[in-house]
C-alpha cells in the first residue's frame, strides 16, 4: 500500500507501537489494530506461553490486520539474551552480552535467535544493546552491555545486527546516544548525564556509528537527559539529538523510535500530550507505549491532531510513514 493512499488516521496509527494484556487476539488487540491502526505490537512475558501459542498469536495479528485493510504489523520483542529475554525455554537461553568472548559467539546468538523468532512470526528484535558500560562505574547496563570498550561493543553489535537482518529479523540498536555511563534506572526516574560532546563521540557514539555504517534498520532513543547535548529535553523527546545529531550529523535515515513512554523517566516529568508533541517535532517515527492504558489512545489522538493541524507536520508524518512502510516491505 503506497503512503499516498493512507488516510490521516492510518498515518497517525502507523507511528504507534503498543503493548497489550493477554495471549490471544482479544478485544484490546483488535482495538489497537482496527481502531487505532497501530503500526506495531510489542510482546512481553505476559503475552508469551508456548511456541505454538506465540505462533498462533502472531498469525492472528497479521490476518486481522489484512482483514482490516491495514499494512502488516511490526511484531517486536526484547530478546537480548541474559538478563533481558522475554522468550523462555524451550527457546534457546543465552547467558547475555557480557559473556560473549568472540565474534562467533555474537553470530551464533543472532543466527539462533533470528531463526526462533521467525519460526513463531516475530519480525523485530529490540537488540542489540550498543551501550558502552565503563568498568570503573556501577553502570546500569553492566549486565546487559558487551562491555566497556567502544570498539569491542561495535564489533560484536555489528555481528548481531548483520546476522539478525540476514535472517530477516529487524534489528534495533539501543539506547541512543548511549546509557552506559548512567547509574539510575530510567524505568524509575530520569537519569542525567553531564558529558560533553567530545567525550560522547569518543565512546558512546562509536558503536552506533558502526551500526549505521552496517545498515542497522532501527535506532531506539534513550530516556536520558544529556545536559550538554540538549539542556531542555531527554534524548527520546529531543529534536537536537534525534533529528540533528542522529539524522543530520550521523546520516541515519532508518527507523527511529522511543524507548517505552510509560517508563518513570517520562511519566514522572511529562504528560503524554507533551511527549507526543516533542516526538512529532523531532521527526521520530515510532512512539513506543508498552502497557495497556488510556495513554495509547491519547497518543494516537495527539498524533492525528498534530498532522491534521499543520501542513508541515503532515509532510513530516508522511516521510516517517514512508520509512516505516519501506522497512515493512523489505522484511514483512
Amino acid at each position: 500500500m503506497p503512503t499516498t493512499a493512507f488516510s490521516s488516521e492510518q498515518l497517525a496509527g502507523q507511528r504507534l507501537m503498543a503493548g497489550f494484556s493477554g495471549t490471544t487476539l482479544n478485544a484490546d488487540l483488535k482495538f489497537l489494530i482496527n481502531r487505532l491502526k497501530a503500526g506495531g505490537i510489542i510482546l512481553f512475558s505476559r503475552n508469551l506461553e508456548t511456541p505454538e501459542q506465540i505462533k498462533q498469536l502472531c498469525k492472528d495479528i497479521q490476518t486481522y490486520a489484512r482483514l482490516c485493510e491495514q499494512p502488516p504489523l511490526f511484531i517486536a520483542v526484547d530478546q537480548e539474551g541474559g538478563q533481558v529475554a522475554r522468550l523462555k525455554e524451550p527457546f534457546t537461553q543465552f547467558p547475555g552480552n557480557p559473556h560473549m568472548d568472540t565474534e562467533e559467539d555474537a553470530i551464533h546468538f543472532a543466527d539462533v535467535t533470528a531463526a526462533e523468532l521467525a519460526r513463531v512470526g516475530i519480525n523485530m528484535n529490540m537488540a542489540p544493546v550498543m551501550d558502552v558500560a565503563p568498568e570503573e562505574i556501577n553502570s546500569i547496563m553492566a549486565k546487559r552491555a558487551f562491555g566497556g570498550n567502544p570498539a569491542w561493543v561495535a564489533r560484536l553489535g555489528v555481528k548481531v545486527i548483520e546476522h539478525l537482518q540476514h535472517n530477516n529479523i529487524i534489528a534495533i540498536a539501543k539506547h541512543f546516544p548511549g546509557i552506559g555511563r548512567t547509574i539510575l534506572d530510567s524505568h524509575m526516574d530520569l537519569p542525567m548525564l553531564d558529558e560533553d560532546m567530545s567525550a560522547i563521540e569518543k565512546t558512546d557514539l562509536v558503536p552506533f556509528k558502526a551500526g549505521i555504517q552496517h545498515g542497522v534498520s532501527g535506532v531506539m532513543l534513550s530516556h536520558i537527559f544529556y545536559k550538554k547535548l540538549d539542556s531542555q529535553w531527554p534524548a527520546s523527546l529531543s529534536n537536537k539529538i534525534a533529528r540533528v545529531l542522529l539524522r543530520e550529523q550521523m546520516g541515519f535515515d532508518g527507523l527511529v523510535l522511543t524507548d517505552d513512554l510509560d517508563m518513570g523517566a517520562i511519566v514522572k516529568h511529562y504528560d503524554i500530550q507533551t511527549a507526543i508533541h516533542r516526538i512529532l517535532e523531532a521527526e521520530i517515527d515510532l512512539a513506543l507505549l508498552c502497557h495497556k492504558g488510556p495513554n495509547i489512545e491519547i497518543a494516537y489522538n495527539e498524533i492525528l491532531q498534530g498532522i491534521m493541524g499543520s501542513a508541515d507536520m503532515m509532510a513530516k508524518g508522511v516521510h516517517s510513514v514512508k520509512r516505516i512502510i519501506k522497512l515493512k516491505n523489505k522484511y514483512l
